[in-house]
């Protein structure tokens, strides 16, 4: 057991003086100070927990932007770089809390950036703040130095506007818009919508990984984000994500009737290259204002006469949602869900490296859907109901 000296210092207060071992060859201590001898003893005691706990107390002046560098090489190692990029920006966001030494750190002071940063990002940024937070105390906590994780309890403000749209399947009426709306990028969305690629694993996509006969698309490459742009690497996102995509009669229709350039890439850029990344956003830019002048209501908006071009100089405003490739992916899988097909089977098809990813989306989806079920229950009964009660009435006439 430690032992503890304690003595009055010159400026009142009294001073604990903690014996924690013999470190590197050299004896260590741990001082404490507080104004009454109860309180140095809580100091005192919540020391020697620490040290039956086998925390490193030497370790708990380390500020959070210590850990957050250490964190962030060893992620280095094990992620790609734009995922990298990724965790790079979120430290950055976590810079309010980065000279705090990590074991003072609180669940508000995480949720103070939160609130700081609901005006400036999106939920999705949202939740990538916190999930780094996480990730840093359980790397502090996983190397002794904190026993608990202050970001655990942090709660993303669920008042944004764009919450309910973070992840959504498309409506039928939105299917028909991308099936029906000639584009370039029909031919990106169709695949999304009906196979599920990921755009990293579509934008790299070899019509000879595309077999119509058998209706098979070949998921065997991706694209990984290498500043502001993208290389092609062998294999997808994981494991699981190299895989057969089982596609269904309407892509292969409409694949066999799409014209092939000279270039080998199934959505290849205007040029017949690889898409890049501005490439990629600039087309989808372009769809999006497509799908919108074609498809949208703008009768809700007084006094506006619609132009006869979306070319036109004067800016059309955006009244459809706007459509991601991840709502187009989430479709697929919604598809397959109301299909009845079973979760492992949509967790290969998917290209989920972990079961857990598909079970959340079924577990989601049954909470939407399930309910859809009883109101449908409710409307047979009702309608029985009103049978009996048409028929008693008939009796008692």
């Amino acid at each position: 057991m430690a032992g503890i000296k304690n003595k009055r210092r010159a400026d009142g207060r009294l001073q604990s003086k903690i014996y924690l071992g013999v470190i590197d060859g050299k004896r260590k201590y741990k001082y404490v100070y507080a104004r009454t001898q109860k309180e140095l003893n809580q100091k005192a005691d919540e020391v020697k927990i620490k040290l039956g706990k086998g925390l490193d107390i030497l370790a708990q002046r380390d500020t959070f932007g210590e850990w957050a560098e250490r964190w962030l090489r060893l992620k280095k190692t094990e992620v790609s770089p734009h995922r990298y990029y990724v965790y790079e920006c979120r430290v950055k966001n976590l810079m309010p809390i980065a000279k705090q030494e990590i074991c003072r750190i609180r669940t508000m002071d995480i949720q103070d950036i939160i609130i700081d940063c609901v005006d400036k990002y999106s939920v999705a940024v949202l939740i990538e703040i916190k999930s780094t937070a996480k990730q840093i105390f359980r790397y502090a906590i996983d190397n002794r130095v904190i026993d608990y994780n202050p970001a655990v309890s942090v709660r993303i403000p669920d008042n944004k506007t764009n919450q309910a749209e973070k992840r959504r399947a498309l409506t039928e009426q939105e299917q028909k818009w991308i099936v029906d709306t000639p584009h370039r990028a029909r031919t990106s969305a169709m695949i999304m919508m009906y196979a599920g690629l990921r755009r990293g694993e579509l934008v790299p996509l070899l019509w000879s990984d595309v077999d119509l006969e058998h209706g098979i698309i070949r998921v065997n490459k991706s694209t990984e984000r290498e500043g502001s742009n993208w290389k092609v690497k062998q294999g997808a996102k994981s494991k699981a994500g190299v895989r057969n995509v089982y596609i269904p009669q309407i892509l292969i229709d409409y694949l066999k009737e799409t014209e092939r350039t000279n270039s080998m890439l199934v959505c290849p850029d205007s040029k017949g290259n690889m898409m890049s990344l501005s490439a990629w956003n600039s087309m989808w830019e372009s769809y999006l204002a497509e799908l919108n002048f074609r498809n949208g209501d703008f009768s809700r908006i007084v006094n506006y006469d619609k132009p006869d071009s979306r070319f036109s100089p004067e800016k059309i405003p955006m009244v459809i949602p706007r459509i991601t490739p991840h709502w187009l992916r989430h479709t697929f899988i919604t598809s397959m869900y109301l299909a009845g097909m079973d979760v492992g089977t949509v967790k290969e098809q998917a290209g989920h490296a972990d079961i857990k990813t598909t079970m959340a989306i079924y577990v989601h989806l049954d909470s939407i859907y399930k309910e859809k079920q009883i109101d449908k229950l409710n409307e047979y009964y009702g309608c029985q109901m009103g049978v009996r009660d048409t028929e008693k009435s008939r009796k008692t006439g």
